[in-house]
């Protein structure tokens, strides 16, 4: 493990003491096209086999909502439910930091969410993020490069809120006075007092989220280029900056915000602030969108999504549950074979993978003499392989009725349904 981003992984195993983040077991009924699931899973490499739209997706999409409160693929919570049933449930066992822990979520056709830490239930749902943290590699990330900047606001602020809590807090308030302002500038309200009061809000937050964007963007771009240069070719130079208006000026945004007022009022919304904010993706001198061929900016997506697994484990103390979904697509070999090398290496923890090709998979079992379990997916349900790891607990299809949100066991869908 010579290699600079593996001695990055064993210095902070050495600075302070790294745990994993386990997902034991996930129960899943009526989700997308699961409709009954029970899954044990290995303390190191899951991996899941079978054609496009068969549900591997989905699985990684459940264990994402248990740590983000909502769906990857930015459905509501209506639209998760199977097709023809009016109840879903995710209920998720763990250990963190040496400790078992239980998350659960219940969502009824008309009812609020619920959703339970140890049977406990949140009082505000942005409580929950960060406590049980993920990195996911995903073929929508194509939208970091080819994406509006909202797209890449949203992957920064993904990032930071898992390991800022304060940051989360600011970039609500702020969103919030936002929208109130962006009111006031379409009704056309002149009352500079309510414009005033609700900027001075804006400036503070607004300080504090560009002050926790630059540092963030300075930290992973060292991390990124190196896992980059680890993936791909020689000669290849990534680089990656922030653009923002309050650049070098975190406390300006009312000067900024009094100086476009009158093109604010014309055009009724504003046009000035962090949520104008991009990060700037580059290869060789040249924008990634318009340089870089579909193997590179998979790697580029790749390297970005490895640094920032690397950053939350530093911030958390925890190493975060990986999940990769069809990562070797549009690979050439060469960089399939450094990324399996890397994903296999020690300084990642639990790794669940998606492929229609066993071959990637079986490579990866081999190359990591780690525990390890595999399933074939068909239609929503799951089927362990023989040939995984033994283990004493076989993955289950049917069990006992799960609880909704109420408590009550609702009525199971049809078996196998998808």
């Amino acid at each position: 493990m010579g290699e600079p981003v593996a001695r990055i992984g064993l210095i902070y195993n050495r600075i302070k003491k790294i745990t994993a983040l386990h997902l034991n077991s996930i129960s899943i009924t009526n989700f997308k096209n699961i409709a009954d699931a029970r899954l044990r899973f290995s303390p190191k490499i899951n991996c899941f086999l079978g054609n496009n739209g068969m549900g591997k997706s989905n699985l990684l999409d459940a264990i994402y909502y248990l740590s983000f409160c909502k769906s990857f693929s930015g459905l509501t919570d209506s639209a998760i439910m199977k097709r023809g049933e009016d109840f879903v449930t995710l209920r998720g066992e763990y250990t963190r930091k040496g400790i078992a822990e239980e998350l659960q979520m219940g969502f009824m056709a008309g009812k609020r969410k619920s959703f339970k830490r140890g049977g406990k239930e949140y009082d505000r749902l942005s409580a929950h993020i960060g406590l049980f943290p993920l990195a996911m590699v995903s073929p929508a990330d194509q939208e970091l490069i080819t994406g509006t900047g909202e797209e890449r606001r949203r992957f920064m602020d993904q990032v930071i809120s898992q390991t800022d809590a304060v940051y989360l807090d600011h970039l609500i308030r702020y969103n919030r006075a936002l929208q109130q302002r962006n009111k006031l500038l379409r009704d056309h309200v002149v009352d500079h007092s309510l414009y005033m009061a609700l900027e001075l809000g804006m400036e503070r937050s607004a300080a504090y989220i560009t002050r926790a964007r630059e540092r963030w963007v300075e930290k992973l771009t060292e991390i990124f280029e190196k896992y980059y240069t680890r993936i791909a070719a020689d000669g290849e130079r990534p680089a990656m900056m922030l653009r923002s208006h309050l650049a070098g000026r975190p406390d300006d945004l009312i000067v900024l915000l009094d100086q476009n007022r009158l093109r604010d009022e014309m055009l009724g919304h504003t046009t000035v602030g962090p949520h104008r904010d991009d990060i700037e993706l580059m290869l060789n001198d040249m924008p990634v969108r318009r340089a870089a061929s579909q193997g590179q900016c998979k790697t580029y997506t790749i390297a970005l999504r490895l640094a920032q697994y690397d950053f939350m484990r530093e911030a958390s103390g925890m190493r975060p549950l990986l999940l990769l979904d069809d990562i070797f697509d549009k690979l050439d070999a060469t960089r399939v074979e450094r990324l399996v090398e890397i994903v296999s290496e020690d300084i990642f923890g639990q790794i669940f993978i998606t492929d229609t090709n066993r071959d990637h998979l079986d490579h990866i079992m081999a190359q990591s003499g780690h525990d390890y379990r595999s399933w074939e997916v068909k239609e929503g349900a799951f089927t362990l392989n023989s040939s995984s790891e033994t283990m004493e607990d076989e993955a289950e299809t049917t069990a006992e009725e799960p609880e909704t949100a109420d408590g009550e066991a609702p009525e199971a869908g049809k078996e196998g349904e998808a």
